[in-house]
């Protein structure tokens, strides 16, 4: 085969096979698509920080809790950043599901007595938005016990409350990452 026709063969095929979310691949292929997220250095950072900061004394905390604290902050924002860059990134459908689900209190969402205001939408795009969400509210719920850990530990003190501050603080970052994983796979494959 000359270059030309295996090129052309090439381009045909991964056209063919380019994930259309809300086309013919549907929501079963979204979560098999690998996205790739790039490691940012704030949370990398904060978390060699907290991994060393598990061994530290009493003092040491004391002295140090405003570093970790920072660390802790710069981290989130950076995560925070790049979920919104992200989410700039999607379909308007799967921003306007997206937006139907942030609307709708917690107890809306489980017993369905109104009408969903994005009835209209896609039930691709519900479904995707569906997943992401809970993703981003599991990371949310452990940076808030994260916070709340660390809260307690320097109303008494503690350095073992501290520790387990730092991991669950570490696991919040981890859960992060992962929901924006699955933001980033929403997004177009061609874009």
């Amino acid at each position: 085969m000359t270059n030309l026709v295996m090129t052309t063969k090439l381009h045909h095929y991964r056209k063919a096979t380019r994930l259309d979310f809300f086309g013919w691949a549907g929501y079963g292929r979204l979560f098999l698509r690998k996205a790739h997220m790039k490691k940012l250095p704030a949370v990398e950072t904060a978390k060699e920080l907290m991994t060393e900061a598990m061994s530290w004394s009493v003092m040491k905390w004391l002295r140090e809790k405003q570093k970790v604290r920072k660390a802790a902050d710069e981290a989130n924002a950076a995560l925070d950043q790049l979920s919104e860059t992200v989410q700039a990134r999607w379909t308007e459908g799967a921003r306007e599901a997206y937006a139907a689900l942030v609307a709708q209190p917690a107890g809306e969402r489980k017993g369905r007595s109104q009408p969903d205001p994005a009835q209209a939408l896609d039930s691709d795009a519900k479904l995707i938005a569906k997943k992401v969400k809970e993703a981003d509210d599991e990371a949310y719920r452990a940076r808030q016990d994260a916070e709340n850990t660390f809260d307690e530990a320097e109303r008494q003190m503690s350095t073992s409350l501290a520790r387990e501050g730092c991991r669950k603080a570490i696991h919040g970052w981890e859960l992060h990452e992962k929901a924006i994983q699955k933001a980033e796979a929403v997004i177009r494959p061609h874009e």
